[in-house]
């Protein structure tokens, strides 16, 4: 249920460096927006359509004084998302808000630069990257401010994965061989990386704050792209929940600049700030502490083989 108006309850961002991937469409792009009319020092926003970036950020002028920087990024690719990270670190000491947006959903199987089934390293890998090299700079924010935020934007299509919820043994590989349904297993996979990463930082990182999110259905590029039998399918199943598209970006725009003492840190929430109490392994342990460790000796491999990464 949307209970909540973004020019009244978003909180004054004075000060606040926030960094958004994938904010040159869909809901990112409403997330910028929408933050920019409460006084960020900065707004970083990454994506590959650097015209369209250059029309948001005409329209962030028409409404706010707030500074915004694009980073142009393909986070298909390790090196590109490196390059994004090491931008941003060379302008800022501090980052405050951590938006982890950009992603695709149901897409044909294919892998990416790096070599990683397609959706679960553009959706979960790239974003760890992201936030292994952001954590110094979310430390100082939160020794400055007592408050810095990693929030996910995941879904609650991390229920349909493969058996197990994550195959760590294909991940290499365009997973083809999972029935019919393969590409939705390939995303619901992803995202229960998404669910999964968020609660395992907020163990090993008590200090930091960081959520995972469910949209709600918005019929964004992500939808609108789909094969026209996915996208009767999937109106069927979410009709009497679709959201428009500057409401899907109200849970960001929540978990953003909620007062902290809102927060659990580690849960996930659907709109607005509803906690999602239970799907399948959401808070299993021993996964989320097995997806941490792959993840941090893929990229510890990634940057040993390659040296601009």
């Amino acid at each position: 249920m949307l209970s909540f108006d973004p020019d009244q309850d978003i909180l004054d961002l004075a000060g606040k460096t926030v960094f958004i991937t994938g904010g040159t469409a869909g809901l990112g792009e409403q997330t910028v927006l929408a933050l920019s009319k409460h006084n960020p020092k900065h707004i970083y926003f990454t994506g590959r359509n650097a015209a369209r970036a250059s029309s948001i950020i005409s329209q962030v002028r028409t409404i706010s004084k707030t500074e915004v920087t694009f980073l142009e990024c393909d986070q298909s690719s390790l090196v590109s998302v490196s390059k994004a990270a090491s931008q941003f670190l060379a302008k800022e000491d501090y980052l405050d808000i951590l938006i982890c947006n950009a992603g695709v959903m149901g897409i044909p199987a294919a892998l990416t630069k790096d070599g990683y089934e397609i959706q679960f390293g553009i959706n979960h890998i790239s974003h760890a990257l992201f936030v292994d090299m952001f954590l110094p700079s979310l430390e100082k924010s939160f020794q400055r401010s007592a408050d810095a935020r990693v929030i996910f934007v995941a879904s609650l299509g991390a229920t349909h994965t493969p058996p197990g919820g994550i195959s760590f043994q294909t991940l290499k590989k365009k997973q083809e061989n999972l029935g019919v349904t393969a590409k939705w297993m390939r995303y619901g996979q992803s995202k229960l990386a998404n669910i999964l990463y968020a609660y395992e930082l907020a163990k090993r990182y008590p200090w930091l704050t960081t959520v995972s999110l469910e949209p709600g259905t918005v019929w964004t590029g992500l939808l609108s792209n789909l094969g026209w039998v996915d996208r009767m399918l999937l109106w069927m199943g979410t009709w009497w929940k679709t959201y428009a598209l500057h409401e899907g970006a109200y849970n960001s725009c929540w978990a953003a600049t909620a007062e902290r003492k809102e927060i659990e840190s580690g849960k996930m929430y659907q709109p607005v700030g509803v906690r999602v109490r239970s799907i399948s392994y959401m808070e299993d342990s021993d996964l989320a502490a097995k997806l941490w460790e792959w993840t941090k000796e893929e990229l510890a491999s990634q940057s040993e083989s390659n040296l601009d990464l």
